[in-house]
């Protein structure tokens, strides 16, 4: 009977050892999880990442790009094509006026960047520029500070047939961001204006700065 007993109260201390092991493994498991869950909602780097930070990623055969303008003259444009930042402030090489850069429709690949002054600046350098664009190119567009003063009819139509609606009035200091393409035929769905207003501008004479993101379709021959 003793023996009996003293089994008895082995097991029954083994099976409080075994629960009291499982149930804390269990509670630090569970904490683990909750704990690393928590740091992956509130830590960015962990969440799905698109290209130029799009709201959603872009379907296949689409390029994905974002275009802002400049805050007043203070803050300088960005232009960002398929996750490449071709133009920004902190890459120096952005300034008053329009920048523009050029993207092959095709291969997707930046073929040069460039800005012009449109307040003191030659505007036949402007138009020299867009004479030469190649067929088939993507043309991004983002004015920063005054885009308009040195715009003449020859330059509103060379964008217009880029597929701009805005360029035939775009003015001093207005805010422009634009996709085109040299042999559009339409239209383009991309773009934004802002007129200079000074009873609604944002700034002390300036519109607020815009944006424009969006997926432009890959040209296939």
């Amino acid at each position: 009977m003793r023996v009996s007993g003293l089994l008895h109260l082995l097991v029954l201390i083994f099976g409080l050892v075994t629960t009291w092991v499982f149930v804390r493994r269990y509670i630090n498991f569970n904490m683990k999880t909750i704990l690393l869950g928590s740091v992956y909602k509130e830590n960015p780097s962990h969440s799905v990442k698109t290209k130029c930070g799009l709201s959603k990623s872009c379907p296949d055969n689409f390029f994905a790009f974002k275009i802002t303008s400049g805050a007043a003259n203070v803050v300088g444009p960005s232009v960002c094509f398929e996750g490449q930042m071709i133009m920004s402030p902190v890459k120096n090489n952005v300034g008053r006026g329009l920048n523009i850069a050029l993207v092959n429709g095709t291969t997707g690949k930046v073929m040069t960047q460039k800005y012009f002054d449109m307040y003191s600046g030659d505007a036949n350098l402007l138009v020299k520029f867009l004479k030469e664009i190649p067929e088939g190119t993507l043309v991004l567009v983002a004015s920063y500070d005054d885009p308009g003063t040195k715009m003449n009819d020859e330059i509103r139509k060379l964008f217009s047939n880029l597929g701009s609606t805005y360029a035939k009035q775009l003015g001093f200091r207005d805010s422009w961001v634009f996709l085109g393409a040299k042999d559009l035929n339409s239209k383009s769905p991309f773009e934004e204006f802002l007129k200079n207003n000074p009873d609604v501008n944002k700034y002390d004479g300036w519109p607020e700065l815009l944006e424009l993101e969006g997926c432009v379709p890959q040209k296939v021959y």
